[in-house]
């Protein structure tokens, strides 16, 4: 089993409320992304694919703040 390495992002606040966390690179083809406030708890896991799409979309402002 691979040990992964959990990133928080950099526009998470210090309290942490309302924040994923992501291991990027780790397992070949999947984006493991789990709720920060519960690291022992369920990881959801998508295609790498969907998950470039995803930021993607963030970055050209697909979804509003």
């Amino acid at each position: 089993m691979a040990v992964l390495i959990w990133r928080k992002s950099s526009y998470s606040g210090d309290d942490g409320a309302e924040c994923i966390e992501v291991a990027l690179g780790f397992l070949s083809g999947v984006v493991p992304v789990r709720d920060s406030k519960d690291p022992h708890g369920p990881a959801l896991v998508f295609p790498s694919a969907a998950w470039d799409s995803f930021i993607a979309a963030i970055q050209e402002g697909e979804f509003p703040a």
